[in-house]
């Protein structure tokens, strides 16, 4: 059966418009003071490592519940969105829990040549799977390797968290903030977050580092750490650039040959004419 040609020339237009209109238009910011993001604060002193959040995230998510015993430190995956590890530091055992990082110009969403992996006006960072075409760009770009492809599945889906976007959308907390015991996640816009660590740090030099993960690294984070010991003894990667890494590739458009951009979007076109004919035959045999 033929391709739907409307549709692949719709989207290969696109491109072309895009690529003609140049690269103010496209790399045109938006007002960030219209709404402001939203994010988590992690206190790492408070933590003490019941895992309720990777229990209570598997459930609402409808996941795979954890292992009860875990030895090795552990990366999410396609089957939980987060964990909490156990590290040996300088000032004995610590925990530190791991998730997508929200950025505030993540480079997954950069990378996407669908918009499939999209950040939201107040934060989360969530993913579509009606516009994705499986080609895993986000994965290669993340700078803190967290979506996960679900490599096993016949319909596979990128998996990582979404900071309980529905439940934020409802006006409720994410449900890791809701279900921690010991009050070591905090949620809040990004601003008053940051606030209230530098409070903390203020406040109990001696038991907080001076430094607050996720205020710049990366170009700054929706979910924000602070702990009692630097972050390299917790496994978190502390050779970041403090600017976006979308903003690595302003220009790169515009500097190479039009094929190379467009072919993505031919990819992209037989994808989705692909996908239409055969909504239309399902359509023809049900008839």
């Amino acid at each position: 059966m033929g391709l739907d040609r409307r549709v692949f020339f719709k989207l290969l237009g696109a491109t072309g418009i895009t690529l003609a209109i140049g690269k103010e238009s496209v790399a045109k910011p938006t007002n960030k003071n219209e709404v402001e993001f939203y994010g988590v604060l992690y206190d790492s002193s408070r933590c003490v490592g019941c895992r309720t959040c990777e229990y209570e995230c598997a459930k609402a998510h409808g996941l795979p519940e954890p292992l009860s015993e875990v030895a090795a430190v552990r990366k999410t995956d396609e089957t939980c969105n987060t964990v909490v590890n156990t590290y040996q530091t300088s000032k004995g055992e610590v925990y530190i829990k791991r998730q997508c990082m929200h950025c505030n110009q993540p480079a997954c969403a950069a990378a996407c040549l669908t918009q499939a992996m999209h950040k939201n006006e107040t934060g989360p960072v969530t993913w579509n799977g009606d516009k994705c075409m499986g080609c895993r760009y986000c994965m290669v770009s993340c700078p803190f390797d967290m979506p996960k492809f679900e490599f096993h599945s016949a319909n596979p889906k990128i998996q990582k968290c979404d900071m309980c976007f529905d439940r934020q959308k409802a006006g409720e907390k994410p449900t890791c903030v809701t279900n921690c015991p010991n009050e070591a996640l905090m949620y809040g816009t990004r601003r008053d977050l940051i606030k209230e660590a530098r409070r903390r740090i203020y406040e109990k030099p001696d038991l907080y580092v001076d430094q607050i993960y996720g205020e710049h690294d990366a170009g700054g984070t929706g979910w924000l750490y602070i702990a009692s010991v630097p972050f390299e003894e917790l496994g978190m990667k502390t050779n970041l650039q403090q600017s976006s890494y979308p903003a690595l590739t302003k220009g790169f458009l515009y500097s190479v040959p039009s094929v190379f951009v467009l072919f993505p979007t031919i990819l992209l076109g037989i994808h989705q004419a692909t996908k239409n004919n055969q909504h239309k035959k399902q359509e023809e045999d049900e008839y």
